[in-house]
């Protein structure tokens, strides 16, 4: 027991410091009256107590109703499991004097994998009494505290044994009224520790090539009297992390031991163990161990050194903790690999699992058990860097990543730099030890994982954006995206982004004007943003553009080869025709190679947010079936009525009115049959068709799109040049890139608003869509004052002309323009921001490397924001 064995001793008054590991199960022990439920309050927040009394209420509206125990206990032990699941510290008060009563508790703390902890109120049974008798509500039977007093007196001695990791027993009213409570971390929570870190992967006693690496790394080596590297520290204060198996099967364990001791004890290091470290200490224990697979070799080495140098690894390797939570959680080291239901958890079961991983049951040709590939199934927020299982090359899976590449094999030794999620690496001197089957190139760590699982999509979702919180999607909406993107939308692995939805700007009160550019301007200045890019709408439809500088660099990171993809809004392939899209997406990558943009940024492939005209060429069935059929009804009829009411006005009746409105009708109608015409024109494969980029959103590591806007304008002008250029050299060839107008507003220089809305009129009145107005250092937010962040200013508001928006609402709208002012834009801008933030959560997922699933988390959350609800029980 943590405490001594229980006799006759008397009370004591000295201060009891009691500690408990801040995730674990404590269960309160003692009789009726010991005043459990006050130590609970006096020592634990409310939410942590469960309590007994409380739960037999909530079943029986009567904390005494003893008839109630059985159901109170079954939710007593389903509020423990749930609180436990979610890592909570969780505290049971209750009398739990009856070993079948402690019993399931602690069946319930091994499944969740923390820490059982008994904390004994030993109050002699006459104070427990009186204490019952003063409660008018609580009158128990003489015999009850007696006997609960035996069974308390028949449990003390063996806590332990019934699974209790700690026990702490305090006799008498004073050492309860005197015991404090002191929250321990748990071994493995090194959450402080931020980093950066350099991620080292299986030595296996390749201690020069450890040299190596560190020293590439840009560690300085200590070295002792005899030359012997004993340790390692970084310049620049980055920590070392050891996967484990530092020992076995290569020419110098004692050496590896040696310098990552020295490291570890300087801080410059911290270790996991790996099965070797937990096999060569026990075989250095004495204990009874299989003396196979590199072991021999460890004990011969270490034969030669010093009993103290061996003793110092024998308490090295009892002291190593089976794995670490690192970075406020985001990573966790381990050797083996480990489920994300076992980070920062303790027992057994999880010392085994990040020890030797799980297994199948099965064994493969050579004799050794296969081993079940957790981390194609691994859906946690966490990094998990690993290592155990060798594989010709390190690369990410599902956010993780093994290190071993087997280096006492003949292979390398390899390094993870983190966060950067750089790899450096050293190639083995040479095969050491010869392995018993070759390394498999399809072992995980060596092919991407599963992109996208239903489960990561299906339900009411929260998806965390570092800009903008939690952003909630609803099961209906969930669903209705589900049917989009199972039915009609490309691969999901190519979409890394969807654009948002754009919200207007406030409505004007200019006559004749539902919108104008001074509400965008006065609404930027509001939010304290001084400097805007006003940039021409073009006459077409939203476009995502993949584009690949050869069919490998996609393959790389998405895990789908070929020239990349031209999207929509809704992740529908833009064109149907295949060849034509290739086509336009080779045009936009030779004006990317010819401008020098892929070497510029480093990357195999560029995303790009663009229009592409004309509206007919995506939108032809809709100008079918709904625009021309009003421009062709009005047509149609207008003619005709203005003819009837002028035959009746001849014979003398009084239709002026009635006549005026027919021909504003009828000069509406025609208005909006302009209107639409004019974003249509015939196209024949690439001939007619324009691409409007306006936007680098991504390269290969890095998010483009929270740059100033004046560089990604200048980026296009200068693939616009280079396709000219390139248009220019060849007969018959057109341009395809077009370029994006734009003009610069000082919200504050009057001269400088009028000239911008000059420019919008002039852009309107001749038949443009309009403009989109932006603050020109990308992404802004406002002001909270003490220097903290405010929320996320508009990323863009639309200001659409008078005749394009008979498009939007209809051909005679500015008859109507009292009661479509009054249209309400909250939801549309609270959309707009938490799409915006979803898509640059996406962007940053994509550019740390994090796996397709994470990226396409955001990306399905756009969607399901704006798609139609669909009943998730059809």
């Amino acid at each position: 027991m943590t405490d001594a064995a229980v006799d006759g001793t008397t009370e004591s008054t000295n201060p009891r410091r009691l500690p408990v590991t801040d995730v674990s199960l404590v269960v309160l022990i003692g009789t009726s009256g010991a005043g459990k439920s006050t130590f609970a309050r006096r020592h634990f927040l409310p939410t942590q107590v469960v309590s007994s009394d409380f739960c037999r209420g909530l079943v029986a509206d009567d904390e005494n109703d003893q008839s109630a125990s059985a159901e109170a206990f079954d939710l007593l032990h389903y509020i423990v499991g749930k609180r436990l699941a979610a890592g909570r510290l969780t505290v049971v008060d209750a009398t739990n004097v009856q070993p079948e009563a402690r019993r399931q508790l602690v069946r319930i703390a091994r499944e969740h994998d923390v820490l059982p902890i008994a904390i004994v109120l030993d109050v002699p049974p006459g104070v427990c009494a009186e204490r019952n008798r003063s409660r008018p509500d609580r009158q128990l039977p003489a015999h009850v505290i007696p006997r609960q007093n035996r069974e308390l007196r028949r449990s003390l001695r063996g806590l332990e044994r019934e699974g209790f990791r700690k026990v702490h027993i305090l006799r008498g009213e004073a050492e309860v009224a005197s015991a404090e409570i002191e929250l321990e971390k748990r071994y493995n929570d090194l959450r402080h520790l931020t980093g950066p870190f350099d991620i080292v992967g299986d030595i296996h006693g390749c201690r020069s090539e450890l040299e190596t690496l560190l020293t590439r790394l840009g560690y300085a080596l200590t070295r002792d009297a005899q030359g012997r590297p004993v340790d390692a520290a970084h310049p620049a204060g980055r920590t070392a992390v050891f996967v484990g198996d530092l020992v076995d099967r290569g020419p110098d364990t004692p050496g590896v031991l040696r310098l990552v001791m020295g490291m570890v004890a300087a801080g410059h290091a911290v270790c996991v163990p790996g099965n070797h470290e937990n096999k060569l200490g026990r075989a250095m224990d004495g204990k009874k161990v299989t003396v196979s697979h590199g072991l021999q070799e460890s004990l011969d080495q270490l034969a030669g050194e010093s009993e103290e140098f061996k003793a110092e690894v024998r308490a090295f390797m009892r002291g190593l903790v089976s794995h670490y939570l690192l970075d406020g959680g985001a990573l966790v080291v381990c050797h083996a690999g480990l489920p994300e239901k076992y980070h920062g958890r303790n027992s057994g079961r999880v010392r085994s699992h990040a020890l030797y991983g799980e297994t199948t049951g099965e064994t493969d040709e050579y004799g050794l058990p296969v081993r079940y590939p957790w981390a194609e199934e691994y859906r946690g927020r966490a990094l998990v860097v690993y290592g155990h299982t060798p594989v010709p090359t390190a690369s990410f899976v599902n956010n993780t990543i093994c290190l071993d590449t087997g280096c006492v094999f003949g292979g390398s030794l390899t390094a993870l730099r983190y966060p950067e999620r750089e790899l450096v690496s050293v190639e083995a001197e040479r095969e050491w030890y010869a392995p018993v089957r070759p390394m498999i190139t399809d072992a995980p760590g060596a092919r991407e994982g599963r992109p996208l699982d239903l489960a990561d999509v299906a339900g009411r979702r929260i998806v965390e954006t570092a800009l903008h919180g939690r952003v909630a999607v609803r099961e209906e909406n969930a669903a209705a995206a589900l049917e989009v993107m199972s039915r009609f939308a490309l691969d999901p692995r190519l979409l890394a982004y969807l654009p948002p939805t754009m919200a207007p700007s406030a409505t004007s009160r200019r006559d004749g004007y539902l919108e104008h550019p001074e509400e965008a301007f006065f609404a930027y200045r509001a939010d304290g943003v001084r400097h805007l890019v006003c940039e021409e709408k073009h006459m077409g439809s939203r476009a995502v553009l993949l584009v690949a500088r050869d069919g490998a660099a996609l393959e790389r990171r998405f895990g789908v080869a070929g020239p990349g993809a031209i999207w929509t809004r809704t992740g529908r392939a833009f064109l149907q025709d295949d060849g034509l899209t290739a086509a336009v997406l080779d045009r936009v990558r030779e004006a990317a190679e010819r401008a020098g943009l892929f070497e510029e940024l480093g990357t195999g492939w560029l995303l790009l947010d663009a229009e592409l005209m004309p509206w007919s060429l995506k939108a032809v069935e809709l100008l079918r079936r709904q625009y021309a059929a009003v421009g062709a009804a009005a047509g149609a009829a207008l003619p005709e009525v203005l003819s009837a009411l002028e035959r009746a006005a001849g014979r003398g009746l009084d239709l002026a009115d009635l006549t005026a409105r027919q021909r504003q009708r009828s000069a509406d109608a025609s208005a909006f049959t302009e209107a639409y015409r004019r974003y249509c024109w015939p196209t024949e494969g690439l001939s007619g068709i324009r691409l409007a980029p306006f936007q680098l959103l991504a390269a290969e590591g890095a998010n483009l799109a929270v740059r100033p806007h004046d560089e990604h304008l200048a980026w296009i002008d200068r693939l616009v040049a280079a396709d000219a250029d390139a248009a220019g050299a060849t007969d018959g060839k057109e341009p395809v890139l077009h370029r994006t107008g734009r003009i610069l507003v000082d919200t504050e220089d009057e001269a400088s608003t009028a000239a911008a809305t000059a420019w919008w009129e002039e852009l309107t009145g001749a038949g443009g869509e309009g403009m989109v107005v932006k603050p020109l250092a990308s992404l802004v937010r406002t002001s909270r004052g003490e220097g903290r962040p405010g929320g996320l200013v508009q990323p863009g508001v639309k200001v659409r002309g008078r005749e394009y928006l008979r498009i939007i609402y209809g051909p005679d709208y500015t008859e109507h323009l009292d009661r479509l002012r009054q249209r309400a834009l909250g939801h549309k801008r609270s959309l707009a921001l938490r799409e915006y933030a979803l898509g640059l959560e996406a962007l940053d997922r994509l550019a740390a490397g994090e796996p397709l699933w994470r990226v396409h988390e955001p990306v399905f959350a756009v969607l399901a924001l704006e798609s139609e609800p669909v009943d998730p029980r059809l």
